[in-house]
């Protein structure tokens, strides 16, 4: 009876009531969401040339899509960082602001920090894309720090290897000399090769045949891939159709920039991989496909609190 009575009293009810009202409040007519979106027809447009250039052809509508959904959500993350007021503590863009101060020749006369505070007034920051990137960064980060990213286990690493095996195989490697004949003596190359055979020259006493080549004569167990960088993809090729055996001569077989008459030194056949010796490569796929993954799921849920539109 005594708790009755304290509680029948004018001011706990105003109290409790001014509590229901302000949730209902809350609840009935909630703070609209702040917007991102939609993205000018300007930075559209932008976008398509970007791909344009990466590609050399106009992106499909989904494909644009998808660059509109990324970019929207680098608007958002930027937003998100801006609310945090994470770029008044990160230095970059302190000294990106300083920078734009100096190029825009304001500020003359002022300190650095009554320059930076002056360039924070202008909002000069919301305007530059070296601090939108670098906010996006940071913004990332954070989201990372707090839903971090799944460390690869032993069975996933197992799993990829498998699945991934054929592509991990190993190409085969050429241990190779050469004696080159540019394209004003490719003429002179039978007569050359033929020299080579009677004499049964050695590689580097072949040299003496040779016309300058850059890259160098002589390559150690060089992948066809590392080859054609330096031979091009023709000479793998015609190294490949013609055979070779360690220990011999083979050609002349022609590249980009002429013949070559070519001592096979060694070949290591190409191999499945074993995993240890692919490892580190699996690790580094699985943690970027898992840290991609977390922060997809933590822009995903910051959505929840914006209004995107498309």
């Amino acid at each position: 009876m005594k708790l009755l009575a304290r509680l029948n009293r004018p001011w706990i009810h105003f109290i409790v009531l001014g509590c229901l009202l302000y949730y209902l409040q809350g609840v009935l007519f909630p703070e609209p969401k702040p917007v991102i979106g939609p993205l000018s027809p300007a930075r559209i447009e932008a976008l398509q040339q970007q791909w344009l250039a990466a590609t050399g052809r106009l992106p499909t509508g989904e494909q644009l899509e998808r660059m509109v959904g990324a970019e929207l959500d680098r608007d958002m993350l930027f937003q998100r960082a801006l609310e945090l007021k994470l770029h008044l503590y990160d230095t970059v863009v302190y000294q990106r602001l300083l920078r734009n101060m100096s190029f825009l020749q304001l500020g003359e006369g002022m300190s650095e920090q009554e320059q930076y505070q002056q360039a924070l007034d202008m909002r000069l920051h919301l305007g530059d894309e070296v601090i939108k990137r670098r906010m996006i960064q940071v913004m990332e980060q954070l989201l990372l720090g707090f839903n971090p990213p799944a460390a690869p286990t032993e069975e996933a690493l197992q799993a990829e290897f498998e699945s991934r095996r054929e592509e991990l195989r190993l190409p085969p490697r050429y241990s190779i000399e050469h004696v080159y004949f540019n394209a004003d003596r490719e003429a002179e190359a039978a007569a050359a090769v033929a020299a080579i055979s009677e004499q049964q020259l050695d590689p580097e006493a072949a040299l003496e045949f040779s016309s300058p080549f850059l890259p160098g004569y002589r390559f150690a167990r060089q992948s066809p891939d590392q080859l054609a960088r330096h031979f091009g993809s023709a000479f793998v090729a015609n190294l490949e159709e013609a055979s070779p055996v360690p220990g011999t001569w083979v050609g002349p077989l022609r590249s980009t920039y002429g013949l070559h008459y070519v001592w096979v030194e060694a070949i290591e056949p190409g191999r499945d991989a074993t995993l240890e010796e692919v490892r580190p490569r699996l690790l580094r796929d699985i943690e970027a496909r898992n840290t991609a993954a977390a922060l997809q799921q933590s822009i995903d849920a910051m959505r929840a609190d914006y209004e995107v539109k498309k």
